[in-house]
């Protein structure tokens, strides 16, 4: 094997190696640990929910063994002695228990709950064996809601031992649910927003339905910055989401300069710099089969002194990445050994059924719009296959010649069957990539243009097993301005377009054709975000004007666009036409426009982190500012009771049936759902890859456990990465990162091309 392909396939599966193993634990019964703990708990046991040291919601950082103990929880405490090593866990609730061990060999921890040093805990004790179910930390009245505990190991021996070590381990997290104790009371009594949480859990479509007791409302809140202007953004483990920039005078500093990239934590905000070679401006995004993000594409070199390199042809490789204050985690990048065949900017990739991903249009350099001189109308893979007589070299492609000049970041979505949904300019086709045949589709009505600069923005609907998979497709926002005309013709007062159109991707639905409804407002650039229960929600964007900057006029700065929209709207696309959109009379309004280089995506969590806007061609204090500031659009479930997991496996296969078990049972008569998504990698309103599923669940005899059947081949769901939520009632919990189809990607390998076939070398 070539010494290339020799090194990519050790990439893969370096990076692709899956830990498949399905933890499980025994869980002893509350009343046992209530009787076990030491002091005894002054809390009812009815509601606690715990977590031994084997859950797989708790996140480990550094290095950590098992220690085999009968009176531990699960037969077994998590132990370390490595400095800085640190256990955290994400929970609802008023209070948190810590339990564990001490003995003379113990030091210190650091307790941080929401981000903030609560306690240096003393966790030694004089004795020769160690005391076993400690209660070593303990707070209450945190107030009912969201928050994050995280325990470091200090690493200094306590002052109670002459020894060196210093050791500190995990038996249980025991959380203290939402009540509050009345004097000379040993009963709990429910707080008022826990009764009415109860009271709209008993009711199904939380988010739209009108009438009953009172709900919670949507929220809108502020808080972290980015560090780096989030042109493109994608969550890549619990804890953190990816930022990538073009190169500019960021705020952030890496290695003496202003950082392009960085890893934002979603439990604290901390922003950590990563160090780029590339140049990423305005590049694409999908996850390998084995979890790695591969960034592709981007621009020439444009700014001197950063030190960076023109990354049209580029690819970077993000491997999974779980530790969770992400010390460890980089991008890899080697442009002289790998990197595309061609010139990309603004190509959109895509995650196919095979495991690898396919790169989509774009253009050799940059301009306000596309043109004939700088359009690259092909395809390629990356994995490279050698299909359709290429050699790996790029595959020529019809409708991208077509569908000049308004085609850079193609819509493109896989579909049930394998082949691909594609929408660019005011035109959309099927393309089937195994047989490099198109199958065009009815234009767009009324001269909408939906990709930049006239940027819309499109979704695949969610895919549910009750009709057997049918894709249908939705486009929303835009312009009809023309393509042709010259960009000192246009204005940032131009109108947008408020048309939103969907199609079932059938024969009976292509004969229909799109169907047509209206946002309440035009937008252009918007983003849209499904949420697990099947609702979008649409944000971002302005009413006027197109994407991109210093081209129309009457710029706004040096903004193309105008007139943002700052009040998110709901889509069910569920409802009757013409009920679909629906704008609570109390949706919370930003301040904070959000035009041009603008980015939305679900969270682990289940809000939504908005970020980015940046209409300048670099960092710019005038208006429209570059914005760093990141805002939380948090849905009315976010405060109801939520279920959580216990038990969920890691890792599924196609077809597979697989048990998830609950903290509290479900109750008679209860809808359970179940839901697997992708969040997508986002950039310029393009949501590549945004994917939701339904799949097949029931209640088992034991009312915690779900059973659920994983979808029933790779065209449903890619091979890779995904996140699961359970519904009950309508209320989703958090999602959990599962692998469905974990194995190393061999339809990619044996697609890998052989020795000498790419001969395309990288831009300099």
């Amino acid at each position: 094997m070539a010494p290339f392909h020799s090194f990519l396939l050790s990439l893969l599966l370096a990076a692709g190696s899956v830990n498949a193993h399905k933890n499980s634990w025994t869980r002893r019964s509350v009343s046992e640990l209530a009787q076990s703990v030491n002091p005894v708990s002054r809390y009812p046991s009815t509601g606690l929910k715990i977590y031994d040291s084997n859950s797989p919601v708790i996140t480990y950082e550094g290095k950590w063994s098992t220690a085999k103990s009968e009176l531990a929880m699960s037969g077994s405490l998590r132990t370390t002695q490595e400095r800085g090593a640190s256990f955290s866990l994400a929970f609802t609730g008023s209070g948190i228990e810590w339990l564990g061990d001490c003995d003379k060999f113990h030091g210190y921890a650091q307790v941080y709950l929401d981000g903030k040093g609560e306690e240096k805990v003393d966790l030694s004790c004089e004795v020769t064996n160690s005391r076993q179910r400690r209660r070593l930390f303990r707070r209450t009245g945190l107030g009912t809601g969201q928050h994050v505990i995280k325990i470091v190991n200090i690493g200094q021996p306590s002052s109670q031992s002459r020894l060196s070590t210093s050791a500190m381990n995990i038996d249980a997290l025991v959380v203290m649910p939402g009540w509050t104790l009345n004097a000379g009371s040993s009963s709990p009594q429910k707080p008022l927003s826990v009764m009415v949480q109860n009271q709209t859990h008993q009711r199904r479509g939380i988010l739209l339905s009108g009438g009953g007791p009172p709900r919670p409302k949507w929220e809108l809140s502020r808080h972290g910055t980015t560090g780096v202007a989030a042109m493109q953004l994608s969550i890549v483990s619990p804890s953190h989401a990816i930022i990538f920039d073009k190169v500019e005078h960021n705020p952030l500093m890496i290695n003496g300069h202003g950082a392009w990239a960085a890893l934002y934590d979603l439990n604290t905000d901390a922003v950590r710099p990563l160090e780029m070679k590339t140049n990423s401006f305005c590049a694409g995004g999908a996850f390998l089969s084995n979890g790695t993000l591969v960034s592709v594409g981007g621009a020439p070199v444009d700014k001197p002194g950063f030190g960076d390199i023109n990354g049209l042809q580029a690819i970077r490789l993000f491997h999974p990445c779980e530790w969770e204050y992400a010390e460890k985690c980089e991008v890899y990048e080697n442009l002289a050994r790998i990197h595309m065949a061609s010139s990309r900017w603004y190509p959109t990739s895509a995650r196919l059924d095979d495991g690898s991903i396919i790169i989509v249009g774009g253009s050799t350099r940059g301009d306000y719009i596309n043109n004939p001189g700088m359009n690259n109308p092909t395809i390629e893979f990356w994995p490279p296959k050698g299909i359709h007589g290429s050699n790996g070299m790029p595959i020529p492609m019809q409708f991208l010649k077509d569908t000049l000049n308004a085609n850079l970041f193609p819509i493109v979505f896989l579909l049930p069957d394998g082949k691909l949904f594609i929408a660019a300019n005011n035109d959309a086709m099927i393309y089937d990539w195994r047989k490099n045949v198109e199958k065009r589709l009815p234009s767009l009505p009324n001269g909408v243009r939906i990709t930049y600069p006239m940027t819309g923005v499109g979704l695949l609907l969610p895919l549910t097993y009750e009709n057997d998979y049918t894709p249908e497709v939705m486009i929303c926002g835009g312009s009809n301005l023309s393509d042709t005309t010259p960009p000192e013709q246009l204005s940032t007062q131009d109108p947008a377009s408020a048309q939103c159109v969907r199609m079932v991707l059938t024969e009976q639905g292509i004969a229909l054709g799109w169907q047509v409804e209206q946002m309440p407002e035009p937008r252009v650039m918007p983003d849209a975000v499904i949420l697990p229960t099947g609702e979008i929600v649409i944000v971002n964007g302005g009413k006027s004007g197109l994407a991109g900057y210093g081209n129309l006029k009457n710029q706004v700065g040096q903004s193309n666009a105008d007139n943002p929209v700052l009040t998110p709207v709901i889509y069910n696309p569920r409802a009757p036409r013409g009920k679909r959109f629906c704008r609570d009379e109390e949706m919370p309004t930003s301040s904070i426009p959000r035009l041009y280089h603008s980015v939305a995506t679900l969270t682990p969590r289940g809000d939504i982190m908005i970020a980015g806007s940046n209409p300048n061609f670099d960092r710019s204090e005038v208006r429209y500012a570059t914005e760093y500031r990141v805002e939380w659009l948090s849905p009315p479930y976010m405060r109801l009771d939520r279920p959580s997991f216990e038990e969920v496996p890691h890792s599924v296969e196609f077809r597979e049936e697989f048990t998830v078990r609950l903290s509290d049972a479900v109750g008679e008569g209860q809808e359970v759902k179940v839901a697997l998504m992708d969040f997508g990698f986002v950039s310029h309103s393009v949501h590549m890859n945004s994917r939701h599923v339904w799949l097949p669940a029931n209640v088992r005899e034991d009312a915690a456990e779900i059973s659920v059947t994983a979808p029933p081949h790779e065209k449903i769901y890619p091979p890779g990465p995904a996140w699961l939520f359970v519904l009950v009632d309508g209320v989703p919990s958090q999602g959990f990162k599962i692998m469905v189809g974990a194995r190393e990607p061999q339809a990619v390998i044996d697609n890998i091309i052989s020795k000498g076939s790419r001969q395309a070398k990288p831009v300099a």
